[in-house]
């Protein structure tokens, strides 16, 4: 077998590492709970367990934020973590290939391969693949060919618009909308209909389970605390209420999209209008989300299969395949 090689998407929410020894991806959440100012008391699923349940001394934390690193020490720690995880407990070099957004600064762009270099995960090489790229690839679309290809990647803290061609970015443009902005958008709803407070964690609920709610016609069953008695309570919330709170983020990223297209290459925007926009992220589950798109701007939508693991799938495949190596950069 060649060298190991393990492909990186580090998002907001969750890290995905592809292990090119055992050919799978591992999905864990990219938290990490810290007690007492350093001790390491949860990584990944098990740190997001604690979330919004800690005492003073644990703070549970993202290391990434709008899709960048805000804390590469802790971050350092969960690659070292995970890597060390899938090499059994002994760690050997590898290569690794990690995917970054576009529109992000070339500061910004070098914080990711440092991370990698200072992980203490012995990397021989470090790759950089741009995350709309990898998108592309790993959910079968030809990113080499001269087409034109509209990559909307929907994550929880940004939305990700690029427009591909010839194995490289025609035009990018990351948004600070995403899950989060979803979520925040639900829980104010609810405060201010029924004067009730619920958490990250419950508004996520809702939101990935809207669509079983609706087919099966029930409303959304919430616990929170009452802001007028200050007691924990139950209550249902219609779907309605939420799919209103949710209208203002669609149109939000709707709005990006067509503004994106305006400025694409008649030429290209002519093979988009072919072949539809191609949505993946974690975030573009959201029940009405890809309906919207498409009845805003007139195109077809294709919706991945596996949104969050499309951008390993890409990875796996420029790991394995040498007419993808091209698409991989040092930075």
């Amino acid at each position: 077998m060649a060298n190991n090689a393990f492909g990186i998407d580090l998002g907001t929410s969750t890290i995905k590492i592809y292990n090119r020894a055992t050919d799978s991806t591992i999905v864990e959440k990219n938290m990490i709970a810290i007690q007492n100012k350093s001790t390491i008391r949860a990584i990944g699923n098990e740190a997001y367990e604690m979330y919004e349940k800690t005492p003073e001394s644990i703070r549970v934390s993202y290391p990434l934020s709008n899709g960048v690193i805000a804390d590469i020490k802790h971050m350092g720690i969960l690659i070292n973590r995970f890597i060390t995880q899938e090499m059994k407990g002994s760690v050997k070099p590898a290569d690794y290939y990690i995917a970054t957004p576009y529109d992000i600064t070339s500061v910004e762009t070098r914080a990711f391969t440092d991370l990698i270099r200072d992980s203490n995960v012995k990397a021989k090489k470090i790759k950089v693949v741009d995350k709309s790229i990898a998108g592309g690839l790993g959910m079968d679309v030809d990113v080499q060919n001269s087409n034109g290809v509209l990559i909307v990647d929907v994550g929880f803290d940004t939305t990700e618009i690029s427009v591909l061609s010839l194995g490289g970015i025609v035009i990018s443009k990351l948004i600070k909308v995403g899950g989060r902005k979803f979520d925040d958008s639900i829980r104010s709803a609810i405060r201010k209909e029924y004067s009730l407070l619920i958490g990250s964690k419950t508004a996520e609920n809702v939101k990935m389970e809207l669509r079983n709610l609706e087919n099966e016609n029930k409303p959304a069953v919430v616990y929170g605390r009452d802001i007028v008695t200050g007691l924990p309570i139950e209550r249902e919330i219609p779907t309605d209420l939420v799919n209103n709170a949710l209208i203002e983020s669609f149109d939000t990223i709707l709005d990006n999209i067509k503004a994106t297209l305006e400025k694409t290459p008649p030429e290209l925007a002519a093979d988009i209008y072919k072949h539809g926009l191609y949505l993946t992220g974690g975030a573009s589950q959201v029940y009405h989300l890809a309906q919207q798109i498409s009845n805003g701007c007139g195109l077809n939508v294709n919706i991945s299969e596996e949104p969050v693991e499309s951008v390993t799938f890409g990875l796996a495949k420029i790991i394995k395949d040498d007419q993808y190596k091209s698409l991989a950069r040092d930075e």
